[in-house]
This record gives structure tokens, sequence and C-alpha cells, in this order.
């Protein structure tokens, strides 16, 4: 799993991966000073435990050589064994060395005739004073092999973390991803939530901290619920009230304007006439709409839509005669299945030939094409300019550059019923082959079973 950082796991990840190297750094960092300190104790221990007991050898030993002959150096039995680092000198009160191991040089200590402990730039020294503070012994330390075994040991704790730190990213990782997990369940159960699917969320199991936004969604939800019916309700028996008394009264009103013979009357009449079927029109528009709202679109049931769109372009030729429907099929596409409702797609469908026939250019066919991926385009000439951005039209009650009489909703409606679909809805300007300009729909429906938003 992959995290965003602008996601609330990804910060957790990033923020716990950087503190626990920061902490670890700065735990090596102290433990390295603290050893440092330890380390000089022990090594200092050590030089100092090594120079009395190796004082008693070299003042014996120096005595039994012949004197003449300083400095005397003490030759090594098994020289090259193994590393060495401590060296010594045996010198006099005027500084003069007397005697001195086999890996150091004649070159007196600058160390001085002082009992006790003295750094130099690269050695640490240990003095003591024999035979009267006539003799006087220092033994030599490296500090180059003493910061060597820091950064041995240092590198030893540093090491680690390149190791643990992976293992501690995924570890924190693990436990964020465990603890965000009702966040992310929440996160999704809200997300599916829209103007179809209203229903409360059902998450148990919840943290105290997001449990209460469950119930407040819910409540929410359910309010959001009742406002949407109560809208859709008076919607759709509004119009399905008014649909009878309007028949009634347009049918009344053509009787009556064929009775009349004063041509004032009859323009009259005529002008009653059209508004009431455009306020028909408007009606029929609205209980679509209220339909559309209701979420008919999915079925369980697979329909053939070649054999589905040929009816509803046949019943479209004779109700609008004046309209020609040019049905183009993928060559050899006989049928496509798709799990949607018939009813929908048909009232869908039908919307778009109307919108076609009464915004297209008068005369000019409307072209229909199916294609094997469940693409059906609506194609159809325009002689009025479109608006730059064709998704306006997707608006309730948007219009084009027209003065032709129409609703407003047939895209609205046909948008929200393909929604439910899972399909798309993609409005187009297209060049035609004779050069004209074209308004083109195109409705995308996946197989069952896929998302066909993209």
């Amino acid at each position: 799993m992959r995290f965003e950082t602008q996601s609330l796991a990804g910060r957790l990840v990033l923020s716990l991966s950087i503190l626990l190297a920061v902490f670890w750094t700065i735990a090596v960092g102290l433990s390295i000073h603290v050893m440092r300190a330890e380390f000089d104790e022990v090594f200092d221990s050590a030089l100092q435990e090594t120079t009395e007991r190796l004082a008693p050898l070299v003042i014996d030993d120096y005595f039994r050589r012949d004197a003449g002959t300083v400095p005397n150096q003490v030759a090594a039995l098994n020289p090259g064994a193994a590393d060495e680092y401590l060296t010594y000198q045996v010198r006099d009160a005027s500084g003069r060395v007397l005697m001195h191991s086999h890996n150091v040089g004649t070159e007196p200590y600058p160390a001085p005739l002082t009992p006790g402990f003295w750094s130099g730039d690269s050695r640490r020294f240990f003095t003591i004073a024999t035979v009267s503070d006539t003799l006087f012994i220092q033994v030599a330390d490296s500090l180059a092999h003493r910061r060597e075994a820091t950064l041995e040991s240092a590198l030893t704790l540093l090491l680690p973390i390149l190791l643990l730190l992976p293992l501690g990213m995924f570890a924190i990782r693990w436990v964020v991803v465990r603890a965000t997990r009702p966040v992310t369940e929440l996160r999704d159960a809200i997300s599916a939530r829209d103007g179809s699917n209203l229903e409360p969320i059902d998450l148990n199991g919840l943290p105290t901290e997001i449990a209460t936004i469950r119930s407040s969604v819910n409540t929410l939800l359910g309010r959001l619920k009742l406002a949407l019916q109560a809208e859709r309700d008076l919607a759709a028996n509004s119009a399905h009230e008014l649909r009878t008394p309007l028949a009634g009264a347009l049918a009344q009103m053509e009787l009556l304007a064929d009775q009349l013979t004063e041509p004032r009357d009859k323009s009259r009449s005529d002008r009653v006439l059209e508004a009431l079927r455009r306020l028909s029109q408007m009606l029929e528009k609205l209980l679509q709409l209220s339909r559309a709202e209701s979420g008919l679109g999915l079925s369980s049931a697979s329909v053939d839509l070649i054999a589905l769109v040929k009816l509803l372009v046949e019943s479209f030729q004779r109700s609008h005669q004046s309209s020609t429907v040019v049905l183009q099929p993928s060559p050899g596409l006989a049928t496509l299945f798709r799990g949607v409702d018939p009813d929908a797609f048909a009232i869908a469908f039908n919307n778009l030939l109307e919108n076609a026939a009464r915004y297209g250019t008068a005369g000019q066919p409307i072209t229909v094409a199916i294609t094997a991926d469940g693409r059906i385009t609506v194609t159809n000439a325009v002689s009025v300019p479109l608006d730059a951005d064709l998704d306006v039209y997707r608006v309730r009650f948007r219009r084009g550059s027209t003065n032709k009489p129409g609703s407003g909703l047939g895209l609205a409606i046909v948008d929200k019923l393909i929604a439910q679909m899972n399909g798309s809805m993609v409005l187009r300007s297209v060049k035609l082959p004779d050069e004209r300009t074209g308004f083109q729909c195109e409705l995308s429906l996946p197989p069952a079973g896929s998302s066909g938003h993209q």
C-alpha cells in the first residue's frame, strides 16, 4: 500500500519514521559520548597498571645492563605478531633516554618528568618516578587506537539503524494502517453516498473519536433523504395531478379553436394552444426527472441495446415524420447486451432524439452510431452557435442560444439516468462531412460489473 503525504496515514508514517531516526541518532550520540568517557577511564586505568607493573621489571633490567651503552633497546620477543599500542622509555632526571622499548625511537617523549597522566597530540602518557626520583618510567598509549575503538563502537551502534529503521517503518505502517482503517472505512462509506444512495452508514466498532461522526452523518443523511423525497413527491404528484386537467383544457381549447372563424380569435387561440402544449411538455419532463432521481437506471437482467435502439428509432420516426434518423451500428454488430433498465434507457434515448430534432438544423438527418464497446452517439447538425463549455447543457433549465421551445431538462435527465447506469455522457462539437457544425452526445455504457466513470 502506498501513501500520499497529504493523507493522514502518510503523514503519520513519515513523521513517526523521521522521529524514530532522529531519536535513534540522538541516543547513539549520547551513547558515544558516554562510551568515550568510559573508554578513557578504562584505557587510563590499563595504562597506569601497566606502568606500575612494568616499573620493577624495567629497573631491574636496566641495572643488569652495561651503563656505557645507553640508550638500551629492549628487543621484542615476537616482532610483528600482533598490533602493539604501548611504548615506554626510561629517562634520568635530566630527561636523557636510558632505555626504551623496541617500537619507539631514542627521541625523548614530549611529556614532562612529572608523575601522573599527560596528553600530547597523538599519545597519552603516564609517568612514575623511581630510585629516589632519579629514574622516570614513561609509558605511552596511542590516542589513534582509542579513537579507532570509539569509532568502531559508534559504527556498531549506527549500522543496525540501516536495518532497524526500514523494519521500524514497516512496523509503523502496519500499526498506522490498523489504527486508521476505521477512518478509511468511514471515508469510503461517506463517499459512496449520493443522491441515489442515502442509506445510513452501518459500521460497527468505530473508535470513540469518530463514532460520533457516523451518528451525525446518519442524522444528516436521514434529513436529506426526507427532504429529497418530499421534493420528488411534490414534483411527481404535482405533475401527475396537473396532467389530467391540462389534457382536458388542451382538448377543449382545440375544439374551441376549430369553432373560431375570426382571424384575431384564431391567432389568440393558437397562442393559448402553444402555451398549453409547452406546459404539457414541461410536466412530462418533470415526471421523467422525478423518475430519474428515484434511481431506476440499473437492472439485474441484460437488455439487447441494438434491438431496443431500433425499436425506439422506429417509434420516434412515426411520431416525428419530419425528422430523419440514420442508424449506423458497427459492421458485424448484431447484439449488444448491457444491464440497464429498458424504461430508463428509453427515457434517456428519446430525450436525445427529441433534443436533436428540436434544436438541430431542419432537413438534416440525425445520426445514431453504436459501437461494440458500448458507445452510442447521437449527432445532429446545428445552425446556431454552441456554447464554448458544452457541459452547461447538463444543468437543469439551461438552454443554448435558441428561440425554439423547450424545457431545458432533456440533457439533465439523460445525464442523471446514464450516471445511474454506471455510464457517462460526453458532449462534443464536431465537424460534419458537409463542413457543417454538429452537436454530438456520446453515451458510454460499460458491461455489467465494471465502472463506466472515466
